[in-house]
């Protein structure tokens, strides 16, 4: 029995392949440019959490003589959480209610591999909380 091969069938394997090749960058796309993301992520919380720890450890100082309980001085609070952003090269939203301050920051990556499919960058979003408490008001009885 002699085999004769059909020249129509050239090209099939591309047709195959070719698809398989695209989901096999978009997958490794989503591995590398998602682990960016969560690093951005990581990033952002950790400078939100030791922005809002430095806002709130801004008390009023009128407060601290006083027989009631240590207040945040708001306006101190806004300008250190903002002057550390602004040492690290960040900028962010800060709320301070009460004696809890609160910053949110979003940072923008670049993608390696999804800017093939049209995606040219991530943004993560962190927030972070910090609430000055007062200390010991009184010695403890023995």
């Amino acid at each position: 029995m002699i085999m004769v091969w059909n020249s129509d069938d050239r090209g099939q394997v591309t047709v195959l392949v070719l698809p398989l090749l695209v989901a096999l960058l978009a997958v490794a796309g989503l591995v590398i440019d998602g682990g960016n993301a969560l690093a951005g992520r990581q990033q952002a919380a950790n400078l939100a959490e030791q922005a809002a720890r430095i806002g709130a450890d801004q008390l009023d100082p009128d407060s601290l003589r006083s027989p009631g309980p240590a207040r945040v001085d708001t306006a101190a609070a806004r300008a250190a959480a903002a002057g550390y952003l602004t040492g690290q090269g960040r900028t962010g939203r800060i709320d301070v209610e009460g004696g809890t301050v609160t910053v949110t920051i979003t940072i923008t990556r670049p993608t390696t591999l999804l800017g093939l499919v049209g995606v040219r960058r991530l943004t993560v979003t962190a927030h972070a909380s910090a609430r000055s408490i007062g200390g010991i008001r009184h010695e403890e009885d023995p």
